[in-house]
């Protein structure tokens, strides 16, 4: 292996219980564990140890309808992440908040002081919230429509970016003789007047150690790409085959060169759940004994929120009904809408087979075999245009992260395709991006 072989990017992208829905049932699970932080900092700690990139933690400002059957309580991902930086060094660690229903100095002020206090390893996923339920949690009559909540993360993205510039990184003198702490000359009011937001700034948080956290974006509508290429700088996406990831990584890289932004500064990380065994029956019996603790509703329920057809009154071991779906609603333009139609378009399943196939990782790509298959499938997209890494999705924890750590990543490993060892200590440092210089120091430097 060279020094600049190219290398895969790994996050460990942590759910309760496990990506599986029924996961939680599953006899090698710990259910009752899910509130209780020292799960979660054994779990980073693994992650470390194997040498991944950063862990992630999704979240959402509502309470699923189907948690009379699925684990979804959950901890705020800024607190959890704080309490999994004080029991690591050096992995990432990457949280989701929502543009819709957060206001950008509170949001630009905890994900700075997460940088901080992690001595520069915060990512920020970066979502405007799909879930309609939310808008009642807020005060809201209804749910913005799609393009209205990307017009305004636009802006929101715009603001917090701002803020975390408005402290240039010499601002922060602290020196005692001479009794001067800031240099205020070098800490900015932003002054931002737009059509959603009115911030005056500065943030009462100094630069943070990675400049401004990692920016992380998950959406792959049209809107979602176009949002990416501008801002993100690692992208969380679903593909269920080699030729849909293909297409998408090679749309992303192209509409971010065209934007004037290197391609390799955006990472393309699809999701993979890997069910593994010593054998391929083995991994097979696996998948189907965890299958087999699905409860119909729940599964039914989540397949209603994808693709808004409700389906509980029809025979599970029918054809799926594809002529009641509305493509023209507004699910349909999302994302995981498509890629559920194009599950049905290409296999053709019953409703039960559907949410069996759903029921892995929520439309995120399934691959079941030996470590060798698994470490194949990593292989074969990382080398062919389809990602630059993965986000592992185990089925449940710990156990399927061990399995993966002890099996698959040795592989990898051998192969020269992942690291031995950290190369720096931020996640900037792990995926290989640049720290950015702040837009007003930018400005200082070319009018002086």
């Amino acid at each position: 292996m060279t020094g600049s072989q190219r290398q895969l990017t790994l996050n460990l992208f942590i759910y309760p219980g496990g990506h599986h829905e029924a996961a939680w049932r599953y006899r090698a699970s710990e259910p009752k564990r899910v509130l209780d932080i020292r799960y979660y900092q054994e779990l980073a700690q693994k992650a470390e140890a194997a040498k991944f990139d950063a862990i992630f933690f999704a979240d959402g400002p509502s309470l699923p309808e189907n948690v009379r059957y699925s684990s979804r309580v959950r901890f705020e991902p800024v607190t959890w992440l704080t309490a999994i930086a004080a029991a690591t060094s050096h992995i990432g660690l990457i949280g989701t908040a929502s543009t819709t229903y957060n206001e950008p100095y509170n949001l630009a002020r905890l994900f700075a002081s997460l940088d901080h206090i992690s001595n520069g390893r915060a990512g920020w996923n970066i979502v405007t919230t799909s879930d309609a339920g939310a808008a009642q949690n807020f005060g809201l009559p209804e749910h913005p429509p799609h393009g209205e909540r990307y017009e305004k993360a636009r802006e929101f993205l715009e603001v917090v970016t701002k803020l975390w510039d408005s402290w240039e990184d010499e601002a922060l003198v602290a020196d005692s003789e001479s009794g001067i702490f800031a240099d205020s000359e070098k800490v900015h009011a932003i002054d931002h007047v737009g059509r959603h937001y009115r911030v005056r700034g500065p943030l009462n948080v100094s630069r943070s150690p990675q400049g401004r956290p990692v920016y992380v974006q998950a959406g792959s509508s049209d809107d979602g790409r176009s949002f990416a290429a501008k801002f993100a700088e690692a992208i969380f996406t679903a593909h269920q085959t080699l030729a849909s990831a293909q297409e998408f990584y090679a749309d992303i890289k192209n509409r971010g060169a065209a934007l004037g932004r290197h391609p390799a500064h955006i990472r393309v990380l699809p999701g993979i759940s890997p069910f593994l065994g010593s054998t391929q029956a083995e991994a097979d019996s696996l998948e189907e004994e965890i299958n087999d603790l699905i409860q119909p509703a729940a599964s039914l329920d989540q397949l209603k929120r994808m693709i808004g057809l409700d389906l509980s009154g029809f025979d599970l071991d029918g054809p799926f009904p594809r002529h009641l779906v509305d493509t023209g609603g507004p699910k349909g333009i999302a994302s995981r809408f498509q890629l559920v139609l194009d599950i049905v378009d290409r296999e053709n399943p019953t409703i039960r087979q559907l949410i069996k196939r759903l029921a892995g990782a929520r439309g995120h790509r399934v691959v079941v075999g030996t470590p060798e298959h698994v470490a194949n499938e990593i292989q074969t997209w990382f080398e062919h245009g389809a990602a630059d890494g993965f986000n592992v999705m185990p089925p449940w924890l710990h156990g399927g992260f061990d399995a993966f750590v002890d099996e698959v990543v040795p592989i990898l490993r051998k192969r020269g395709l992942f690291r031995h060892e950290y190369a720096g200590s931020t996640l900037r440092d792990h995926y290989g991006l640049t720290r950015p210089e702040s837009g007003y120091a930018q400005a200082r430097r070319k009018s002086a």
